[in-house]
């Protein structure tokens, strides 16, 4: 089960990526994290524009509703996803 936080503004979700993959997909959750493969590079944002428009396609939500609030420039990140509950979080991502 990754580690989901209830924020007051939505849930939070720890992220690790991996970049430069063959695509992008949700790989799994390992040791309580979120693992995501993504063919973008890690430069100038391009896998955080990536891992951003994965998550809001995969959930159901806009783009403007998904932002990653700590380790933009890390592989583990957390991402904040504004109206959901983390029950739907769950629902959602199939866990």
């Amino acid at each position: 089960m990754p580690s989901i936080k209830k924020e007051t503004e939505g849930v939070s979700l720890a992220i690790r990526v991996a970049p430069r993959a063959s695509r992008n997909e949700l790989a799994g959750v390992e040791a309580g994290v979120l693992k995501v493969r993504l063919t973008a590079p890690p430069v100038e944002g391009a896998a955080n524009q990536a891992l951003v428009k994965l998550l809001a396609k995969t959930l159901g939500v806009a783009k403007g509703k998904v932002r990653v609030v700590s380790g933009e420039r890390s592989r583990n990140k957390r991402v904040l996803i504004q109206g959901l509950s983390p029950k739907e979080l769950r629902g959602r991502l199939g866990l």
